[in-house]
Order: structure tokens, then C-alpha cells, then sequence
């Protein structure tokens, strides 16, 4: 069957903008604008919106049987949904309205459900630009992408075209769904599964187009031309003086029938008519600005910068910021345990406003935690680890650190204490008050030998202070694998066994804490941590009742999103390059997601609870049994907790040298085979290579307090999981499944940032720690390219976003009342 030019002209039900505003059934529609001419300030179309659908072809014969059912479908959608979002379709194989400015001018929007080849003359191509130079609309489906093949600008209309080998046959696949807030995709499922012919891409559009869902290609055979992990399948973007959105699906006549693929059309159709606002600007990497705030330190001193070690805001938009305790490299470094300067070094805490553009060194704390680097046994990662504001900062300026003071190490034992106080910052001058501290909380660290202090803090919506500690364990000794040799110690404290601290109930290294702090610089213990502080067994072992999660390695930085009172957590793995058939698994370096107090594996499991061997006296070069993920033992000599320890709760993201969520076949005992040539990696987007987990926000877009530079509400719940290398690391925004989080499910989602928060040599290289302003900018902080220093490129950054409003403009959409 031949569908000829404008033959086919369906009328939908339609209102005016009288009605909408509570006019009488009755009241007459208004006038459309006068057709001569197409301009900005008169976009195409009028209050009678009517949409274009061609489906010519450059090549003869009988209509495809898609085609028919694509004209059907959007016929059929211009009749459906509010009266105030219905439209008016002309379907047509006629090119030569493409020349006619006058009819061409009567539709807010055209349909491209064609096939390859040129469908267009060189002056009915320079029509359609006229059309879209003056503010058209342009919907694309499938094979649209195959049409004028020579036209760069055609090209860019569509955003990509299809790889000449891509795949013919119909499959059915999982498609992600990223772009929670446009009307083509809000109400979908957030993991799609439909059939459908999949398109492979010779570029791949995304971060010049704006993404809205993706293909997961380890759900069918992509071949030889795949995109993979980041395959995209719908975007849309602002083009040419236009709005274009194109779709990879409609290449069967079952998708016009589907429900979902009908809900996909029609907001697309929304919003290329102008009958509603979105945002198809947000994924576009040029849309966003990196700008370093801080300047080099001045010769010698730590003006602007110390080593940088984590960074806070504050509701009036002043980022705090601290150093670890590194000075940099021209300082003297003392490492002899006989000398008792070892290790002194200053935790400065910096000041940044962001209305003046001035750095102020607000204070400085004497800290152990300037040993400087090399072997297991001089290196040193305490310091000045964490820092967080009371939420009644504005009030009281109350600042929490958590931090080692020089001044409480035993240099004989090699002991030191770690603290979390609260001190009072000058509001006016930004000045800490040394002097005002009270200490909430304290506990024992070795300090003989690096390393894992962890150091991150966050609060919850109830007032509850998180804070973040690593197990205190040497990274040597157990062959890179699990940290549970429990022979090596220092004066009868061991520093090689992780079951001591991460896996010790009684013990706060290697844990992520849950206190209450009180006004009176005292803290009491919320309801619903993992313990009471008053569990025993039959072994006579105990538990601290400040313990929220244990069993975590070293989390450096953890985030609350106060919206949900999820906890965000991220720890580096140990150092084995490789699985073990003996050992266990490869290095994991892991984020979680956190609704609930558990244990989350380490020493014992990582990974989706892949268990280690265990080790023990007399001979701990020997494996024994594999761990019980679900029935952990401490069985450690070095243990003093608690023996039976709670079952393992499976993490959100982990990544190997190997590649991202290795997962292996199990036995019937359920242990992986750990065979390398055996595993399958369930989240493809992440690679290997030195690796160190740097957790991030969630973003909450709040409209009433954003700012010019303000991420778009686009981001808004997405988690941002970072790599401290940059190179093939994570920097992702991901979506998790609000029904798996919590519980060992993996995202659903992930979306690159790498271009967005730039790598590299001159860019955020180093990724320390990084936090949304309350104006909605993200700030960054550079560790520099030393290490246990600060140097040139120790910075502190911030990300603006300045792609603009969503479109059209208000006065710019087709009916009132939108």
C-alpha cells in the first residue's frame, strides 16, 4: 500500500488556549500565524499543532510493513493523552513539501520514518534547515539515520550513523534508561526489555548529544561494529535553531504495537512540537566549565593548599577544605623512630570563598602524618583525615575534625590515638579556634607500619555523625590477597591481620561508626546500629555499640543522601593483580550502597560475597578452608570480638585489574572457580589498572537555592563513584534500582564523567574528593602528582554547568497553560 501526500490527515480532538484557561467548550480556535515566513520568534506551527510524518524512500517498490505500522502508531498517538498535548498528523511520501515554505511552516514538528538514501534534492534539504534554523521540531526513527548519507548536516541532525555491519536480525535486549526526567522516557521502566534490530553507531554521539537511554549489549550479540558499554539508543538534542530527537528502536512492526515504545514516540513528539519543556542539554560535555580556584602555594609554605585530604560546603557557599599533614617536597621529612619529631607534620584546614575568590588558612593542627613515602615500614597515611560542619553550622560554626595528634603517639609501642573533635571556626574571620576543642570520640591505631586510616564523615537527616576508619592493616604479608596473616606484630599488637580491626566487633578500625554528638561536645549511640555495645558469645568477646557497617578496608570517603538516608560508601582492595585458585580474588577495589547496618566482608569476602582462603598458625603460607560469606568465623588469634560474626552483605560496584564485577562459576559449595579465563564481568563499563575508589554525592537539584553554574535537575539521584587515577578508572554518574539497592544490586546504569570532570595532565587528575555546593556546583579537590606532599597541581576546583534553561522557552510552546 502506497501512502501518498497529504492524503492522510488525521484530526485530533483539540482545545484552545481559551479552554485552557477555562474558556467554554465551545470557544474558537485560534488563528494560526501567518505562513510566509519562519522565524525564531514565530516557530513553526501554530496553535493547532499538527506534525509531519515522511516516509519517503529512495528506493522503489511497496511500503515497508514498518512504515505502515510506524504511521498507524503515531496516528493513533496524536489522538491519545490530554487534550491540551494532542496533535494533528499528515502522513506523506511526497519530498517536494521539504521546497514549500508556506506548508512546511504548518507543523511543529516532522516525522523522518524513512529509509536510507537521498530522500531529499539539495533544495529540499535547504528547506528542512530553513525549517529548523526557524525553530522546528524533527523526530527520527531507526533507518531515519540511513537518510542523506552524504550531508554533514543531516548528520548532525540525527546525531550518528548506523555501522554498515550492524546487526539484521531481530533480538530482544535490555535498554537502560538513564534520563529519568524527559517526557520520552520519565515513565518507562529503568531496564527496558524489548525486541527489537539494533543499531551499531560509527561514532559513538554521546556527550555531544544529550543520551537518553542506552542499550546493554552483554544482553544480546552486538557483532563485530559494537559500541560497548556506553551504546546509546535515543538522544535528543537543540539543534541548528531546532529541537531533534532521534530513536535507534522502530525497526519492527511489533514495536509500534508496545505500550512503552508508543509512551518512548509520543514524548518525544511532545517536546519537538513545543508542546512541553525539556532538558536536552545536560549530558552535552561543552555544556559544562572546569575551573581551578587555587593558586600554587607560595614557596615553602601552604597558603592556599596543604596535601589535599578531603573538602566540605557550607550552606552560605564557603568550601572548607583540609591537608592531610604533607608538606611539600622541600620540607624535611623525619622517619627515625628515635627522634621524637617523627612523623610531626601540620593538618592545615584552608577556607575558600566563593564571594571574594580568597583563600584563608583558617588553622592548623600538629598531626602524625608526615613520614613521607617508600617501603611498608616508613610510609604512613594518618593525618588529618576527615572534616564535616555541624548542621547548625551558620549558627554555631562548629567543625568536626577527625584526625591523629602527634602529640599522643608512643613511640616505643609504635601506638597512636585517632579522634574525631569539634572545634569552632570564626564566621567573620574564618579562623578555627584551636583552643575550643572537645574531643566526642577516640581509639587506639598501630602506627608501626602503613596503612588504611580511612577519614571520610557525613551526617544523616536525624543528626547522626558517620565516620569512616580503616582497618589500620599493613597492605603486605598475605600475598596481596586477604589481609589475615596474623603472625607479624609489634610489641604484641599485630599489623598484618585484618581480623584485629575490620573483622574485630570490639574493635572500631575498619569500620564506618554512627554516633549522635551532643551540644555538649558528648555523643550518645542512636537505636538500630549492628551492635549494642553489650553483645557476648561463648568465647567471652563483646561489641562496640558505635559500629554501623564493619568489615570495609579502607573508606576514605562516604556520603549521605539526606532525601533517603542511603549511605554511600567506597574502599580500595588489596593488591593481588590476579584471582587465586588458592587465595581468592583479585584486588577489589568496591562501592556500596548502604540502607542498613551490616558487615560488609572484608577480611573474609568481597565481590558479591567471593569468599578468601583462610590462613592460620602455625604455618600461615598454607591455606586452609574457604570463608563461610554467609556464617563468618573470627577465629583469629588476634581477635577479641566477638567469634560468630554476621553474614556478608554483597556490595554495589567492584573492580579488578581485570575489569568491572568479575564473577566466576561456583562449585556446589558455592565457591568460584577464580579461574581468570572463567570470569564474566557484570559491569562492562569499568576497567582495570591502578585503582583507588573515591566515592561520591548523590545530587539533589534544589531549585530554590541554585545558582547560575547549577548541574541541571537531570542529575538529580544519580550517584557519582570516582577513581583517585584517572585513565580508564570510574568517574560515573550511576543509577541503581531503588528495589536492589542496599542489597548487593548491581546499577542499572552508568554514565561517563570523564569529559565532564576532565582527566588528565591538566585537568582533575587526581581525584581526592569532590561535593556539591549548595548552589549546585560541584567542587573537586587535586591531590597534585606527588604523593604524602603537596605541589603545583594540588588544587581545588569547581565544575559549573552553563548549557541554559530546558526548551523551548516558555513563550515559546505551543499552547498556553504548559
Amino acid at each position: 500500500m502506497k501512502r501518498r501526500a497529504w492524503a492522510a490527515v488525521l484530526t485530533a480532538g483539540f482545545v484552545t488556549a481559551g479552554l485552557l484557561s477555562g474558556g467554554p467548550a465551545s470557544a474558537r480556535q485560534a488563528p494560526d500565524p501567518p505562513l510566509t515566513t519562519m522565524s525564531i520568534k514565530s516557530p513553526p506551527g501554530g496553535a493547532n499543532v499538527r506534525v509531519l510524518l515522511f516516509h519517503g524512500s529512495a528506493a522503489g517498490g511497496d511500503e515497508s510493513p514498518v512504515v505502515n505500522a510506524g504511521i498507524e502508531a503515531i496516528e493513533a498517538i496524536g489522538l491519545t493523552g490530554p487534550a491540551n498535548q494532542r496533535f494533528k498528523v499528515t502522513a506523506t511520501d511526497d519530498a517536494s513539501v521539504f521546497a514549500n515554505e508556506t506548508k512546511l511552516g504548518r507543523f511543529n514538528a516532522v516525522v523522518f520514518l524513512t529509509g536510507g538514501g537521498d530522500v531529499l534534492d539539495a533544495e529540499q534539504e535547504a528547506g528542512l534547515e530553513a525549517y529548523m534554523e526557524a525553530g522546528g521540531g524533527f523526530l527520527g526513527v531507526h533507518d531515519a539515520a540511513r537518510a542523506e548519507p552524504y550531508s554533514d548536516w543531516f548528520t548532525g541532525l540525527v546525531g550518528a550513523r548506523p555501522a554498515a555491519s550492524s546487526p539484521t536480525a531481530v533480538q530482544r535486549a535490555t535498554v537502560e534508561v538513564g534520563d529519568r526526567q524527559h517526557p520520552a522516557t520519565k515513565d518507562l521502566p529503568l531496564q527496558w526489555k524489548r525486541p527489537d534490530a539494533w543499531l551499531n553507531w560509527v561514532k559513538n554521539p554521546s556527550g555531544d548529544v544529550h543520551t537518553v537511554a542506552r542499550v546493554r549489549e552483554s544482553t544480546y550479540q552486538p557483532g563485530d561494529s559494537k559500541n560497548g558499554a556506553d551504546h546509546p539508543v535515543s538522544w535528543c538534542r537543540d539543534y541548528d535553531g531546532g529541537r531533534s530527537f532521534y530513536t535507534g528502536m522502530g525497526g519492527t512492526v511489533a514495536s509500534y504495537d508496545e505500550t512503552d515504545f508508543r509512551a518512548h514516540l509520543r514524548g518525544a513528539l511532545l517536546w519537538t512540537t513545543r508542546l512541553v519543556r525539556a532538558d536536552c542539554k545536560a549530558a552535552i560535555n561543552a555544556n559544562y566549565k572546569a575551573e581551578r580556584l587555587t593558586q600554587p602555594n607560595q614557596p615553602g609554605q601552604n597558603d592556599q593548599i596543604g596535601e589535599p585530604h578531603g573538602l566540605v560546603t557550607a550552606p552560605d557557599g564557603r568550601v572548607l577544605y583540609i591537608g592531610r599533614g604533607g608538606a611539600d617536597s622541600s620540607q624535611p621529612v623525619v622517619t627515625d623512630w628515635n627522634n621524637p619529631d617523627i612523623g610531626k607534620g601540620k593538618g592545615e584546614i584552608h577556607v575558600y570563598d566563593p564571594k571574594t575568590k580568597k583563600v584563608t588558612l583558617a588553622g592548623a593542627l600538629t598531626v602524625f602524618g608526615n613520614k613521607g613515602g617508600g617501603g611498608e615500614l616508613i610510609k604512613v597515611e594518618e593525618g588529618l583525615l576527615g572534616i564535616e560542619l555541624d548542621p547548625a553550622f551558620q549558627q554555631n560554626g562548629w567543625v568536626y575534625l577527625h584526625y591523629t595528634p602527634h602529640a599522643q603517639i608512643n613511640r616505643d609501642t609504635r601506638m597512636g590515638e585517632r579522634r574525631v573533635s569539634r572545634f569552632t571556626l570564626d564566621l567573620a574571620t574564618n579562623k578555627l579556634d584551636l583552643s575550643s576543642e572537645k574531643v566526642l570520640l577516640k581509639w587506639p591505631v598501630q602506627i608501626h607500619s602503613c596503612c588504611h586510616a580511612g577519614g571520610g564523615m557525613a551526617w544523616d537527616s536525624k543528626g547522626n555523625l558517620y565516620i569512616a576508619t580503616g582497618d589500620n592493616n599493613s597492605s603486605g604479608f598475605s600475598d596481596g590477597y586477604s589481609g589475615n596473616n596474623p603472625q607479624p606484630n609489634h610489641k604484641g599488637v599485630s599489623f598484618a591481620d585484618a581480623r584485629r580491626t575490620s573483622g574485630n566487633t570490639n574493635n572500631l578500625n575498619g569500620k564506618i561508626l554512627r554516633i549522635h554528638p551532643e551540644p555538649d561536645g558528648t555523643y550518645t549511640l542512636p537505636q538500630g546500629n549492628l551492635f549494642t555495645g553489650k553483645e557476648t558469645d561463648e568465647g567471652g568477646g563483646k561489641t562496640r555499640g558505635e559500629i554501623y557497617v564493619m568489615g570495609v578496608r579502607n573508606p576514605a570517603r562516604i556520603s549521605v543522601d539526606k532525601k533517603t538516608d542511603t549511605l554511600y560508601a567506597g574502599w580500595v582492595g588489596p593488591d593481588a593483580s590476579n584471582p587465586s585458585t588458592t587465595w581468592g580474588p583479585a584486588k577489589y577495589d568496591t562501592f556500596a550502597a548502604i540502607t542498613k547496618p551490616g558487615n560488609h566482608g572484608w577480611p573474609y569476602c568481597m565481590g558479591n560475597k567471593q569468599p578468601y582462603r583462610d590462613r592460620n598458625l602455625p604455618d600461615p603460607t598454607k591455606p586452609l578452608g574457604w570463608y563461610d560469606c554467609d556464617a563468618p568465623k573470627n577465629e583469629s588469634p588476634n581477635n577479641d570480638g566477638l567469634v560468630n560474626l554476621p553474614p556478608v552483605t554483597g556490595n554495589t560496584i567492584w573492580y579488578s585489574p581485570q575489569g568491572g564485577g568479575p564473577d566466576f562459576p561456583r562449585d556446589a559449595n558455592g565457591i568460584p572457580s577464580y579461574k581468570a579465563e572463567e570470569q564474566k564481568f557484570l559491569l562492562p563499563w569499568l576497567k582495570g589498572g591502578g585503582q583507588a575508589a573515591m566515592n561520591g554525592p548523590v545530587y539533589r537539584y534544589d531549585a530554590a537555592s541554585a545558582g547560575a553554574g547549577a548541574w541541571p535537575s537531570y542529575w538529580d539521584g544519580k550517584w557519582f563513584v570516582g577513581d583517585f587515577y584517572d585513565g580508564d578508572q570510574p568517574r560515573h554518574a550511576v543509577l541503581l534500582d531503588p528495589k536492589t539497592a542496599g542489597q548487593g544490586g548491581i546499577p542499572v546504569h552508568a554514565e561517563s564523567l570523564k569529559k565532564i570532570i576532565p582527566v588528565g595532565n591538566d585537568g582533575i587528575k587526581n581525584l581526592m574528593d569532590w561535593k556539591f555546593g549548595p548552589d549546585g556546583t560541584l567542587y573537586a579537590l587535586d591531590y597534585g602528582r606527588g604523593f604524602f606532599t603537596s605541589d603545583a597541581k594540588s588544587a581545588l576546583w569547581q565544575v559549573t554547568y552553563k548549557g541554559g534553561a530546558p526548551t523551548p522557552a516558555a513563550d515559546q510552546l505551543a499552547r498556553e497553560a504548559q
